[in-house]
């Protein structure tokens, strides 16, 4: 089955095509730098870099680009209010950003481009512009003609009349229209600024990712990602000035995350009602942040809860640990890649096959339109085969390596989830192990002095917690129930 796509611009599921054979370029909107990044922000930059890591695992070479906005109003302002030059504020928020897609797990992009070290490649963008007549200058701005581009608002569904009707857009007489944006401002006293053919000044937001994106990417690539937030008019703006300056076709797929809601508003740093990232993952650990994202779709809202975090980390505590028990059973045996021929028990046989079987349902789940709640109730399917498998008892070598093969199937489909918390999961085990056994040597030297009530105390307490306890003839044992 190929990978289906939900297609912002089409509103529809489309076969994955690849623009190249040999390359897949993928563009995501990254943060302007003016202040530290809410969760929010987070979710895109979590479910495209899951996004990104499938396709790699389905064996596409991906060039994945995520831009730095460095000069806005927002960071001039801010750099007003501390007294500072704003590339001082832009490189403070820029190394507080690399520092916290870190602590959620996000692997680094191959580019990060910055907005002010384009301004080439936005100035010859916008030349060819005002070449063809597309776009006009206007006291030293350089606005966008949308009347120039019939194409303007398909992928908003917008409809250039509706937006003027009732246009909320202040009344600009520089503009010849409306709804016209703009490409370059011309410097006001202060400011940051670069010469050119108009006058000193500094370039709009959109023009700079139209710039960036095409300057590594080509002026066709695969993916542009981003927040629905970003549609209308970041993005209608990006298309419309990239495909008039070029002729070229842009963007092929247009992917967006849904809105992160806190108590049922969206979450925004304008409403106040925001948690930053870091302040998110002082709080609770990375493969828990991830899987509380990952447990919806990428384009469905979702709801900010302490309750639903904490499940998170419950679920990631027993994977993690369940893994490192794996990893514990298989120690150096090489993962089963066939059944041999003779010698195997119908239940060897019947794990094996589920853990094939579970593997291509995950693939089934990602290859629509990247279904991770899908994809990761698949897995933890998997977990509980493992499990159970595990708990029946380890027989004999052959036993060893289908343990080790369920290992390499964990760690390849959590090389694009990436919630199984690897290093902390055999400290942890070790913590935990210290903590239930002393209660477990409590419970013993009740049972000892007929003190029944208080040893079922202790065992039902702990089977409250997700603790099961085992009496056997060479003492009690415990697990995690899965």
């Amino acid at each position: 089955m190929a990978i289906q796509v939900y297609n912002t611009l089409h509103r529809t599921k489309e076969p994955y095509e690849p623009v190249r054979a040999d390359l897949v370029g993928f563009y995501v909107c990254g943060p302007t730098v003016y202040d530290y990044f809410h969760i929010g922000n987070a979710r895109p930059f979590i479910v495209f870099d899951v996004i990104r890591r499938y396709l790699i695992y389905r064996g596409y070479q991906v060039r994945y680009v995520m831009n730095l906005t460095d000069i806005d109003d927002k960071i001039i302002n801010r750099a007003n209010e501390e007294g500072v030059p704003t590339e001082v504020i832009a490189q403070k928020y820029i190394n507080a950003f690399f520092e916290d897609i870190q602590k959620l797990g996000v692997r680094p992009a191959d580019v990060y481009p910055r907005a002010t070290h384009h301004i080439e490649d936005i100035l010859d963008i916008i030349r060819r512009l005002m070449e063809k007549g597309i776009a006009y200058e206007s006291g030293g701005d350089v606005f966008f003609d949308i009347s120039k581009f019939p194409e303007y608002g398909q992928l908003s569904g917008k409809k250039i009349e509706d937006l003027i009707s009732g246009a909320r857009i202040a009344v600009d007489e520089r503009k010849k229209n409306p709804l016209d944006f703009v490409l370059w401002k011309a410097s006001k006293p202060g400011e940051p600024s670069w010469p050119s053919p108009w006058g000193k000044g500094r370039p709009g937001w959109h023009i700079e990712c139209s710039a960036m994106s095409m300057r590594y990417l080509g002026t066709s690539f695969d993916f542009h990602a981003g927040g629905q937030d970003l549609i209308f008019p970041h993005h209608e703006n990006e298309i419309a000035q990239s495909r008039a300056a070029t002729g070229d076709a842009f963007v092929r797929y247009w992917l967006h995350n849904g809105f992160l809601d806190i108590r049922g508003e969206k979450m925004a740093k304008s409403a106040g009602n925001f948690i930053t990232a870091r302040q998110l993952a002082a709080q609770y650990r990375t493969a828990a942040i991830r899987l509380f994202f990952l447990q919806k779709h990428y384009r469905s809202p979702i709801d900010f809860t302490e309750e639903a975090l904490q499940a998170a980390t419950t679920s990631i505590t027993r994977l993690s640990q369940s893994f490192q028990r794996l990893s514990e059973i298989a120690g150096e045996e090489a993962p089963l890649t066939a059944l041999p021929e003779t010698g195997v028990t119908e239940r060897q046989r019947t794990f094996f096959h589920n853990l094939e079987q579970r593997v291509q349902d995950i693939e089934q789940a990602m290859d629509d339109d990247f279904n991770t709640p899908a994809a990761v109730g698949k897995f933890f399917d998997l977990l509980r085969e493992t499990n159970r498998f595990v708990e029946g008892g380890i027989q004999d070598t052959l036993d060893r390596r289908l343990v080790a093969r369920a290992r390499l199937i964990f760690e390849e489909i959590d090389s694009f989830l990436g919630i199984i918390d690897r290093t902390a999961a055999g400290i942890q085990q070790e913590q935990m192990d210290r903590v239930v056994r002393i209660l477990l040597d409590l419970r013993q030297r009740y049972r000892q002095e007929k003190n029944y009530a208080l040893a079922d105390d202790i065992r039902n307490r702990l089977a409250e917690a997700g603790i099961l306890i085992e009496d056997t003839p060479t003492g009690p044992k415990w697990k995690m129930k899965v």
